[in-house]
């Protein structure tokens, strides 16, 4: 159960990196229009794991689909198995994974510049809108299937 919750914490902590990347950023930590900025670091390794591989723009697409793919398998898999935890387990998991990721946001911004975590929170408060609107359709489609039957 332990070795369970540990390898779910970790699965499930992986999609927080990508949202964390900057947008129009793809995994190789490129900019999706094939622009870099020189100095500024991209992804969780500087210009991500395939700069130095040279790849085309049609390349690069086709690897952040891939990956965008490869990370939503994942965390249908999560899903699967946090499933089969009891509820408690379920909110207690939950709630300690949110604890960290909210942790690791401060930790990040603490190391930015004044201008950089102004930038840092407007991406903050995008995302969070973004999430909220999702919620939103999300609640909104399943009263429509409610009514539906």
């Amino acid at each position: 159960m332990r070795k369970t919750l540990i390898a779910l914490m970790f699965a499930a902590a992986l999609p927080t990196v990508a949202m964390a990347m900057p947008e129009g950023t793809g995994p190789m930590g490129d900019h999706m229009d094939g622009s870099r900025h020189s100095g500024q670091m991209h992804g969780m390794h500087g210009r991500g794991p395939y700069s130095q591989l040279d790849l085309s723009r049609e390349q690069r697409e086709q690897i952040r689909k891939i990956m965008g793919e490869q990370m939503h398998e994942r965390q249908q898999l999560v899903d699967k198995y946090l499933e089969k935890l009891s509820p408690a387990d379920q909110k207690a998991l939950k709630d300690e994974m949110e604890a960290k990721h909210k942790k690791a946001e401060a930790d990040v911004r603490a190391l930015l510049k004044p201008d950089q975590q102004k930038q840092f929170d407007e991406i903050q408060k995008k995302q969070a809108e973004r999430r909220a609107e999702w919620a939103e359709f999300k609640a909104w489609k399943a009263q429509q299937a409610q009514k539906a039957q």
